[in-house]
């Protein structure tokens, strides 16, 4: 059963100076429940020998472990899944060399991309950007990003678990958990944070309050 609420998408360039391990492991102690191994400008040999070490990592503290765009480096390193845009390999193609247990996302943005992503085959969805972002403009509908509304309508669309992603923070998580998502994915909400941990932790509470309605 794979824990929602709060996923980290890691990019040690946006965390302050500190490793991606260090920034995971401070996410697992904040109760982090999905990793996603990013890393985008990085050479394909680093993010395998960093696959390795988040995997052990994620697996001791039972968090989901996916990673971004890169099969290959999924199978290679014993990832749960692997998270899928646009640009990359077909959900059912991911589907045929990772096997049938493994867990697919896909990202999406409109209610028709979440319609297709389900009928591919996808786990889950990641939806967004919800808000204008730096490190995932390629995703913004416009300049205000997608919005929680966008997010209430793919929810009502699909059966499937989602997460909201871009721009989100402490602060405006728990609307969008109230929109419908199951969590939120964060980058630099984390990795930037003076505290990572105490940051998840911010964030969990937050996804609580919106599915609760507190």
């Amino acid at each position: 059963m794979v824990d929602w609420d709060v996923y980290l998408v890691t990019q040690e360039s946006l965390s302050a100076g500190r490793s991606t391990r260090a920034v995971v492991e401070a996410a697992v102690e904040g109760g982090v429940g999905v990793v996603q191994l990013r890393e985008k400008g990085r050479p394909a040999r680093e993010r395998y020998e960093l696959g390795r070490d988040l995997r052990e990592l994620t697996r001791a503290a039972g968090v989901t472990f996916v990673v971004n765009d890169r099969v290959d480096i999924a199978q290679a390193v014993d990832a749960d899944g692997v998270h899928l845009g646009d640009s990359d390999l077909p959900v059912p193609v991911a589907r045929e060399l990772l096997g049938p247990d493994a867990v697919i996302g896909r990202s999406v943005a409109t209610v028709a991309d979440a319609e297709a992503a389900a009928a591919a085959g996808a786990d889950y969805l990641g939806v967004g950007a919800v808000y204008r972002t730096g490190s995932k403009a390629d995703l913004d509908d416009d300049e205000h990003g997608v919005g929680p509304s966008r997010v209430a309508a793919i929810a009502d669309a699909v059966d499937l678990p989602l997460v909201g992603i871009g721009g989100i923070t402490p602060a405006n998580a728990a609307e969008v958990a109230a929109a419908g998502a199951d969590g939120v994915a964060v980058i630099s909400a984390i990795t930037a944070a003076d505290d990572p941990a105490a940051a998840t932790r911010a964030l969990r509470e937050a996804v609580e309050r919106g599915h609760t309605g507190a």
